[in-house]
């Protein structure tokens, strides 16, 4: 039988030292435990980082918030409107500011704070269009003659017609027609008994024959001015129910509208100063409706062709504007004698006008 060999020279089995083992796995932990606090303390100090830069970090809309010193706040225009976002003319998409007081500012549909309302062929497609240059003033393009013609509709139809405005903006419309209709006044009344109106005028003599031209443009059949314009072509009797004639009763008209509303609320422009001053009497608008005079005399220029004032920059547009081919169009040919006759018969209309205005607007 081979003899064993020494016990020093047998091979160590893990089981022969426990303790060492034990040792092992010790230190092993250890080391686990160590890594994973060393992890977690990393990551806590990174997000800490990121919150510390996105608390010094202002953002988009904290920029947008004017403060004590925000050079338009006299004009209450906010910077989405300056920008081109919601607020300035053309724009369709709603947002929101705040000023410093904290208000917010939000894009809304409202019911008017200001009225055209008169007269046709007066002027009133320019003044709007004049107006509109201004960023505080929202006004709705088309006519939409809710007054007169779609009442029945109610408030809430007539509200979802007009632009979105912010805070501090003016929303208007121009409707020529309201002027003339007789249940107008009470109607506007009753939606808001503070509303500004509006009223462009011109000497009737001049706006019938502008009115007519219009008329024979879409009708060249109808008969001729001179025939439509008397009842009694032998006793020279002036036919005032005829429209064109009867829009230039002004004092007719304004006498109903003063029966609802202060002399004060209502603002008088001058046709004729609207074509040679229109800085002028644009100056004049905007001091009526409490707004800076911002659209001024640099924003127009003169067509000699047309005869009529232009737009160096319109809205949304860099390039020079006037209005289209039916504004400041050449009138058809009247009589003589007939216009002589129409000024005779205006006369003491426009003495009567002149003394409700406070003004004398010189029509012959």
């Amino acid at each position: 039988m081979a003899a064993s060999p020494p016990q020093h020279l047998l091979p160590h089995h893990p089981r022969a030292d426990p303790r060492r083992l034990s040792h092992r796995l010790t230190i092993a932990s250890s080391l686990s435990l160590l890594c994973c606090s060393l992890v977690y303390l990393l990551s806590g100090l990174c997000a800490s980082e990121l919150t510390d830069r996105n608390e010094l970090r202002p953002s988009t809309r904290d920029l947008l918030v004017p403060g004590p010193d925000w050079p338009y706040g006299r004009n209450r225009t906010s910077l989405v409107s300056l920008a081109g976002g919601e607020g300035a003319p053309g724009s369709g998409q709603p947002a929101q500011d705040s000023n410093s007081s904290g208000r917010e500012w939000t894009a809304s549909r409202k019911l008017p704070q200001a009225l055209i309302i008169g007269v046709k062929k007066g002027g009133t497609r320019a003044l709007l269009e004049f107006l509109r240059l201004h960023p505080d003033i929202r006004a709705l393009g088309s006519e939409p003659h809710f007054f007169d013609r779609h009442y029945a509709r109610g408030l809430d139809w007539y509200r979802s017609m007009m632009p979105k405005a912010l805070g501090g903006q003016i929303v208007m419309e121009k409707t020529p027609r309201y002027f003339v209709t007789v249940d107008t006044p009470a109607r506007v009344h009753a939606m808001s008994q503070d509303i500004k109106l509006i009223v462009v005028v011109r000497d009737p003599v001049t706006r019938a024959i502008s009115d007519y031209t219009q008329i024979i443009s879409k009708t060249p059949d109808i008969p001729p001015f001179e025939t439509l314009a008397f009842k009694n072509h032998t006793t020279g009797q002036i036919d005032s129910l005829w429209s064109p004639l009867w829009i230039g009763l002004y004092a007719q008209h304004m006498e109903r509208w003063l029966a609802w509303f202060p002399r004060a609320q209502i603002h008088l422009v001058s046709g004729e100063r609207l074509i040679s001053d229109p800085a002028g009497e644009l100056g004049k608008v905007q001091d009526f409706l409490g707004l800076q005079r911002i659209v001024t005399d640099k924003h127009f220029y003169f067509n000699k062709t047309k005869g009529f004032p232009c737009l160096k920059k319109p809205e949304g547009s860099s390039k020079p504007h006037c209005l289209g081919k039916t504004k400041g169009r050449t009138h058809v040919s009247i009589d003589p004698e007939v216009v002589q006759k129409l000024r005779d018969f205006y006369r003491p209309h426009n003495q009567r006008f002149y003394q409700m205005a406070g003004q004398d607007f010189g029509w012959q």
